[in-house]
């Protein structure tokens, strides 16, 4: 079986993780920038070209796209999918998840336990946006940050009305939620893999940081799940059609709550702290999914 990691940077952590999963299962790997594909479309049906050369031999692809390249990368995911080979994350789910705004209405939808979260179109008002939440500190969001930029602390309710009028006069989108004092920085990262948790640690940010990314040098330490937390992660990551994710998950006085579910989680971090072959456990679902069933010929997603 011939598997592309579809990935910018074959040096990254993830990357090489996955290539040496497959190559150590005895399968074929290639890596391939997905910016650097051509998508042909034509009488004769979808084909993809790379480097030149058409992709005819490809059995299945594991996706690792990045935020900024969301529209090209998942363009190339789905033409993949045209061509029946089979995609580990479903190009639908990644542009799905990758829309802060549209992910959390999914969440909301299924009424899964999160952080009161208000938005409006380009804020005149701030302290109209704020009162839907209750009173500050808040937590304001770019609705295309991503690894923590694009996030700021809104510690008084004068300062979150200027921030929001501020990025509303620059016509940019954000989003406002309550902040959960009680998490005092830290919050939970649990990896799914078809269905099954697989690993699960606590990240703490380092002092003074309320944002407990592993990229903004917050720490981490393996933990447990509790039933409660294990079943709202799983829900999260069925609501969003996903085969593979990275939940981020609060501690609250209300229960856990759910922040994000990423569609092109790290393997780094979450390894490192649990010693799960977590890479390996994901061309194991890919095995098991060719294996299991065949794509329908007449199933062509658009």
């Amino acid at each position: 079986m011939k598997i592309a990691v579809l990935s910018r940077n074959p040096g990254l952590y993830s990357t090489k993780r996955l290539v040496e999963a497959i190559e150590s299962r005895g399968h074929e790997s290639i890596v391939i920038d997905h910016l650097k594909c051509d998508i042909i479309m034509d009488g004769d049906g979808p084909s993809i070209y790379y480097n030149g050369k058409s992709l005819t031999d490809i059995d299945a692809v594991i996706p690792r796209i990045g935020a900024s390249v969301t529209f090209y990368g998942t363009a190339v995911v789905r033409h993949f999918e045209m061509m029946k080979v089979f995609s580990a994350i479903d190009s639908l789910a990644i542009t799905r998840s990758r829309d802060k705004l549209r992910s959390l209405q999914i969440l909301s939808r299924q009424k899964i336990n999160m952080p009161k979260t208000a938005f409006t179109n380009f804020a005149k008002e701030g302290n109209l946006l704020l009162n839907h939440i209750g009173k500050a500190p808040v937590v304001i969001k770019l609705l295309e940050g991503t690894q923590g930029m694009g996030v700021v602390l809104a510690e008084t309710n004068k300062a979150a009305t200027s921030v929001i009028e501020a990025f509303g006069s620059l016509k940019t989108r954000v989003i406002i939620q309550e902040f959960i004092e009680e998490s005092k920085g830290a919050d939970i990262r649990v990896l799914v893999v078809n269905g099954e948790v697989v690993g699960a640690m606590e990240r703490q940010g380092k002092e003074g940081e309320f944002r407990s990314n592993l990229h903004r040098g917050g720490s981490a330490r393996v933990i447990k799940l509790t039933r409660v937390e294990k079943a709202m992660a799983l829900k999260a990551v069925k609501a969003m059609g996903l085969a593979i994710a990275g939940v981020d998950m609060l501690k609250s006085k209300r229960g856990p709550m759910i922040l994000e579910v990423n569609s092109s989680p790290g393997l780094e971090g979450i390894e490192k702290a649990t010693g799960v072959d977590i890479a390996g456990k994901i061309v194991k679902y890919i095995e098991k999914s060719l294996t299991r069933k065949k794509l329908p010929k007449d199933k062509i997603k658009a």
